[in-house]
Formats: structure tokens, C-alpha cells, sequence
């Protein structure tokens, strides 16, 4: 079952970007490895900034945090586009919900020599909840149901899914 966890940064940054790709990629089809542009983008990333670590967190990967909790994300484009803040605003999210107050991301562009800093106010955090129940939403079935391609642990039956993909976009909802 997807749910909120779920969302990475890939799904929101293919929100933002490109709405079919979302959709692909919501559904296992993955072809990023065939694409140049990509592979560039992983050249890019793992000859910048190496003495750092990427951050796990689960469905989410991001390329480091500093010391300042400023998230730290790598591009392979010569300038900041609204996909790639979303996506930095996405893992700032995720740190906050394991407890860690990011106070932004910082955008590093090493074709232009350019950075992009980004604060993360409840603006923001309400921006970032908003994409995950979007993406979310991609996920849903023509029927409104909700299913889990890997069929593993009866995640292929669409009244158990859907049941937890409503519970999940519940958890979406802005705190009051």
C-alpha cells in the first residue's frame, strides 16, 4: 500500500515537472537509467560535493544536510526550477516529521556555479503536504480504488488499499 511515506522526492519533483512521468513512475515503469540527461545528473552528483552523504529516509534521498540543518541538493541543471524546490521543501518536510527542523534547502547548480537558498515557513509546509496528497491522488484508479501493483501482503485488494490510501491522505490533512 502507498501512502504518505511513500512519496519521495522523485514523485514530487515529477509532479512539478512532468505530470506523465509521475504516472509512469507511480507505476513501476523506471526507464531514468536509459536517459542521458540522467546519467549526467548522477556524474554530476557524485563528483560534487564528495566528502558529504547522502541523507536516507526512506522514500526519500536527499544529498546532505549541513550542520545549520539546511538541506543540500545537487543539480545537474544551470538553474533552479519550480520542481526542484518543491522537492528540496519535500525533504524538509520529511526531516520534520522525523523530528529534525530544517530550516530550508540550499540548491547547488555546479554547471553555473550558482546556489539558491530556500527558507521552509508554514507556507511551504503546506505547499509540500498539498504535493503528497497529489501524488497520492495520481495513484488512484479510474474506479476510485486504490491498488498496490505488488500484490504482496493482499495489498492487490482494492477495499483493504483503498481503506489505507484514505487513511494516509487523512494524515495529509493541514494541522489546525
Amino acid at each position: 500500500m502507498i501512502g504518505p511515506a511513500d512519496i519521495g522526492g522523485v514523485h514530487i519533483k515529477y509532479l512539478h515537472h512532468c505530470r506523465r512521468q509521475l504516472w509512469l513512475y507511480g507505476r513501476g515503469f523506471r526507464p531514468e537509467h536509459l536517459s542521458d540527461p540522467v546519467q549526467l545528473g548522477d556524474a554530476v552528483n557524485d563528483t560534487s560535493y564528495t566528502r558529504t552523504s547522502p541523507v536516507d529516509l526512506g522514500a526519500a534521498r536527499l544529498d546532505f544536510i549541513d550542520g545549520q540543518k539546511w538541506v543540500h541538493e545537487v543539480k545537474s541543471s544551470a538553474g533552479p526550477t519550480k520542481a526542484d524546490e518543491a522537492q528540496a521543501m519535500h525533504y524538509c518536510f520529511r526531516l520534520k516529521e522525523i523530528g529534525i527542523d530544517a530550516r530550508g534547502g540550499i540548491l547547488h547548480y555546479p554547471k553555473t556555479r550558482r546556489t539558491r537558498r530556500l527558507s521552509y515557513t508554514q507556507t511551504e509546509e503546506a505547499r509540500a503536504r498539498a504535493d503528497i496528497t497529489e501524488a497520492l491522488a495520481k495513484r488512484q484508479k479510474p474506479d476510485g480504488s486504490w491498488v498496490n501493483d505488488k500484490d504482496q501482503w493482499m495489498e492487490g485488494d482494492p477495499n483493504l488499499v483503498t481503506g489505507y490510501a484514505l487513511l494516509a491522505l487523512s494524515y495529509c490533512k493541514p494541522k489546525k
